[in-house]
């Protein structure tokens, strides 16, 4: 493997956990459970993704071709976040838990 693609490798395996890291302390500093959604739905997302696309170019250069194991772990990822972020967000607003003031379109003091 040449040094190029182990730096191209390191660096998205460095984005992708700069990204979780980013997420996870998101999830515990952020102040309500609205704001607290954001973390893991969107950061830990990327970072997920920038450690699934370094997997992938390296075992894509092992010999055996592309390697789509990766590629569908990404795939059903990206789709299933964000659906079970909002499921979870809506849960939250039907049960009207508690939210700090900054947090924005609180449907029950309407």
């Amino acid at each position: 493997m040449s040094t190029a693609l182990e730096v191209l490798i390191s660096v998205c395996l460095l984005i992708g956990a700069t990204f979780a890291l980013i997420g996870s302390i998101g999830l515990m500093r952020l102040p309500d459970f609205y704001l607290r959604l954001h973390g893991p739905a969107k950061a830990t997302t990327l970072g997920v993704g920038g450690i699934i696309i370094g997997s992938v170019i390296f075992f894509s250069t092992q010999g055996d071709g592309l390697s789509l194991h990766e590629l569908l772990i990404a795939l059903f990822l990206f789709i299933t976040a964000p659906v079970s972020a909002h499921i979870v967000a809506k849960a939250a607003l039907h049960l009207k838990l508690d939210a700090v003031e900054r947090t924005k379109g609180k449907p029950w003091e309407s």
